[in-house]
């Protein structure tokens, strides 16, 4: 355990102790895609060379639910290696999650089927987000290519922590 601790010691100072006066962020805007488990788009506006601040509209769904949400998040850039940027943040969304109908049918023990049809109900969705991930800016392109993870704590559905699921690609063209 001590040297897991001094592991993640050490690496966030050298991580922390990078020349941070070269522009990381070369574009005041940029628009994309973002996808994933929550698939929508992305807009970034450049407050300084290391700070932005990120609106993403997504739309999540399968068989059971359909997620809406727009997430604020600001973010802070570190240079990792040419043409490469890491990125941490922090920030919250707002939203409507809405359980789908469902037709639930089992069959009793004398052979007969009993059918069940659940209605559909929405609910508020508010959240704690946060992000990490890096971005690859390609050469003689205005385009960028970004992965991260996105977790985030839900207050109202079920009140929990998603760090698994909120993983993204986002590509975006900057000007």
């Amino acid at each position: 355990m001590k040297k897991t601790n001094w592991l993640l010691l050490t690496l966030g100072i050298i991580l922390f102790s990078f020349d941070t006066s070269w522009a990381q962020l070369d574009s005041q805007h940029a628009v994309g895609g973002r996808f994933g488990s929550a698939t929508g788009f992305s807009y970034r506006y450049t407050l300084a060379d290391d700070r932005a601040v990120e609106g993403i509209l997504s739309i999540q769904s399968n068989s059971k639910s359909r997620r809406f949400r727009l997430v604020g998040l600001y973010q802070y850039h570190r240079p990792l290696a040419e043409n490469f940027t890491w990125f941490y943040g922090f920030g919250g969304s707002v939203g409507s999650f809405r359980y789908k109908s469902e037709v639930i049918q089992t069959t009793n023990s004398d052979g007969s089927v009993t059918t069940r049809r659940t209605d559909p109900k929405s609910e508020l969705a508010l959240s704690i987000d946060g992000i990490v991930g890096v971005e690859y800016n390609i050469p003689t392109t205005p385009l960028s290519v970004s992965l991260d993870v996105k977790p985030y704590f839900d207050f109202l559905q079920e009140s929990s922590i998603r760090l698994i699921d909120p993983f993204g690609l986002t590509i975006r063209y900057k000007f």
